[in-house]
């Protein structure tokens, strides 16, 4: 499978083990774990043992379980890991964030319990397209990807959103916005062109013919560049509270 016709940029060759790192979209995992690390920041005091609790939770509940049913109800990164394999995924890890998020909201505030509930609803609701796909758009990956992981762990440390979570959670709301509209035609031209043709006339004469590559390269590379800024700014947050 040739880099022009990978389903994703980060896609290994199909089979094995390496349908399992594909399965976790490493970049935008990376990127999704970062708000959590953002949110923990932006506390007003910070904690390490609910920092790891939340990642925990959300590289389970997203990062695996959300993406095994992505890739169960319509194979986008075309794995050979089998349906029953992926629910079986899905099932134990959202089960397992699940837990997490109830032993922290024991240790912290019930309230906690709302996020929780919230992050299972929409990792099935979004990923398997429930309710006709109501909750499968822009608007809801943005609040799901993004604003929800930081404020989740902003309220699992401070027990309650100040303004700063708020804002917080806007920045990573429209960050993951910026995300999604930037991958969804690279998505189309990976995943679903067929062919390509036409050129791009230049006023010095000069004409760029159209190909996968002209369509995909500088947006993911923007992704790319936007994948490394996130999780650098959530290094430097965490370590303005630690050190």
């Amino acid at each position: 499978m040739s880099g022009a016709t990978r389903p994703a940029f980060y896609a290994l060759a199909p089979g094995g083990w390496r349908d399992y790192v594909t399965l976790l979209h490493p970049p935008y995992t990376l990127w999704h774990l970062s708000y959590v690390c953002i949110g923990a920041a932006l506390a007003p005091k910070f904690r390490w043992d609910i920092l790891g609790l939340a990642l925990l939770a959300f590289f389970l509940g997203m990062g695996i379980a959300a993406h095994a049913l992505d890739e169960a109800r319509g194979r986008p990164l075309a794995t050979r890991i089998g349906r029953r394999t992926l629910f079986a995924l899905a099932a134990l890890s959202l089960a397992a964030a699940t837990a997490i998020g109830v032993v922290a909201a024991v240790w912290t505030s019930l309230w906690l319990l709302a996020f929780v509930a919230a992050g299972a609803f929409i990792a099935i609701a979004y990923n398997l397209e429930l309710f006709g796909g109501r909750f499968h758009g822009d608007l809801w990956f943005a609040l799901a990807w993004g604003a929800l992981p930081v404020l989740a762990t902003f309220f699992a440390v401070a027990e309650t959103i100040r303004l700063e979570a708020v804002f917080g959670a806007a920045f990573a709301a429209l960050l993951s916005h910026a995300q999604r509209r930037l991958s969804t035609p690279v998505r189309l031209v990976r995943r679903r062109v067929v062919s390509i043709s036409g050129r791009i006339d230049l006023s010095d004469g000069e004409a760029i013919p159209i190909t996968r590559e002209t369509l995909t390269v500088e947006a993911e590379r923007a992704l790319r560049a936007l994948t490394a800024c996130v999780v650098a700014l959530a290094v430097a947050l965490v370590l303005l509270r630690v050190t």
